[in-house]
């Protein structure tokens, strides 16, 4: 079984694959790649590091900086960050690799360890491959003068914060901003960006303890956040998750704005202002046929990927377009930033509310979301999925039987150990009565 899955390494912090010893040895792995592509420049590589809020960042985070510095690389550790600021920091400041100890909107048990290569872009599949061969490899250790230095640095936050300044070219002067900080990475930054950017800001769940990120708060669990908003009269809500690189928001009557409305907003307004590329979009296979409908009608096409945000990143480079997400509100804005970010997707979504003069409601309203029903079935030997004809024949007929006013998806998770069963139709019922039949179907096919 790879060590590396779609998005770094995630797991049970402590648990039997993701230990100190494993975060130690692929920054060991790590640093030795780096040290031998970067000899002949003459210098010693440089790393950036940072967490999220997570009790456990604590002890991995010391693992993978010691196993950096310990092989010949110089260490600069920012603290709590979202992932983004060490995307952004690691191109910036020309680092050679940045590790980012989080694993994003999971449970605070799981963690997880993310690798950004010299640019700020996640790492090449083949690259995490070699990370993960070489890990446990006798080596010689380098000693005196040649060990790596460990800096802490206290001026990352503020670069970060300077940097998503730099995107708003429209002040959010008037907007009452609720931010739930999902007691995560941005419960700092996220309230004082929008507020240096003009808006009122009402932070809720930006108090973290250690134990308490994701905890029925923040993007996977919306309910606060709507309570808030209309309880305090505000133009609309923003949460992120764990480590904030997804933003999903709530307009000013409460009723969600997931990531397909907010990147249908910001296409819509891109295009009006000749910001959108070739006028094209890129988005995942999971994004609501609803999306794709609305982008037909305002004559933007979209380019599809499979699901994960470098894989809508690689479509993004190979095409030069300048807007692409994902439904859970990964957004990526190439004019700003080379990963998603959730600040910078919210900075951008309030400044369409500003120029607009409309509310988030009327800007959602663009979409129609078509009843979306996911079933997550868990147990499975995944790669069986492909090899069923009986699973196979079913999706299909499921699909003669929606037409085009509907679509069925089957697909492994990357990061967790589920086969996700996703069925759009034209009502609710029909939605779920096929995801049912489906899911009983792989159960039963697949022997759980």
């Amino acid at each position: 079984m790879a060590l590396f899955g779609t998005d770094g390494i995630r797991g049970l912090a402590n648990g039997s694959v993701l230990t100190a010893e494993t975060a130690l040895s692929a920054a060991v792995a790590a640093a030795h790649i780096l040290v031998e592509s970067s000899s002949n420049a003459g210098r010693r590589p440089t790393a950036i590091v940072g967490q999220d809020s997570r009790a456990s960042g604590e002890f991995l985070e010391a693992a993978v900086v010691a196993g950096l510095a310990s092989a010949g690389v110089d260490v600069y550790r920012v603290g709590v960050l979202p992932t983004p600021a060490i995307a952004h920091l690691v191109g910036a400041r020309g680092a050679d690799l940045g590790v980012m100890i989080s694993a994003s909107h999971n449970p605070m048990p799981d963690n997880g360890i993310k690798l950004f290569a010299r640019g700020g872009g996640k790492l090449d599949d083949a690259i995490e491959a070699a990370i993960e061969k070489r890990m446990g490899e006798p080596w010689e250790r380098p000693t005196g003068r040649a060990v790596g230095r460990i800096i802490n640095d206290e001026k990352a936050a503020a670069a970060y914060i300077e940097h998503l300044l730099s995107s708003v070219s429209t002040p959010l002067t008037g907007l009452t901003i609720v931010v739930d900080c999902a007691n995560g990475a941005a419960s700092s930054v996220a309230p004082s960006v929008y507020e240096k950017a003009g808006a009122k800001v009402i932070a809720i769940h930006h108090s973290p303890d250690g134990w308490n990120i994701n905890d029925g708060c923040g993007s996977t669990h919306l309910e606060d956040l709507q309570a808030a908003v209309v309880r305090e009269g505000a133009d609309f809500g923003i949460a992120h998750d764990g480590d904030s690189d997804r933003c999903l928001a709530v307009d000013e009557s409460g009723a969600v704005v997931d990531g397909d409305q907010i990147m249908t907003i910001l296409a819509n307004g891109f295009k009006s202002r000749g910001k959108l590329k070739s006028e094209t979009i890129v988005a995942t296979v999971m994004s609501n046929l609803g999306f794709f409908h609305a982008m037909k009608d305002s004559g933007i096409k979209v380019i599809t990927t499979a699901v994960g945000d470098r894989y809508v990143l690689e479509k993004m480079l190979e095409g030069d377009y300048s807007l692409g997400g994902e439904q859970s509100g990964h957004l990526i804005i190439r004019d700003h930033a080379g990963t998603g970010d959730g600040i910078l997707t919210a900075l951008a979504l309030a400044q369409e509310v500003v120029r607009t003069g409309k509310t988030l409601a009327d800007l959602a309203s663009a979409m129609k979301r078509f009843p979306q029903v996911l079933i997550n079935v868990s147990g499975v030997a995944k790669d069986k999925l492909s090899e069923s004809t009986l699973i196979a024949d079913v999706v299909h007929k499921a699909e003669q039987q929606l037409g085009d006013e509907g679509r069925v998806l089957l697909r492994a998770s990357g990061t967790e150990s589920l086969i996700r069963v996703m069925v759009e139709a034209s009502s609710d019922n029909l939605a779920q009565e096929i995801a049912t039949t489906l899911a009983a179907v792989v159960k039963a096919e697949l022997g759980i």
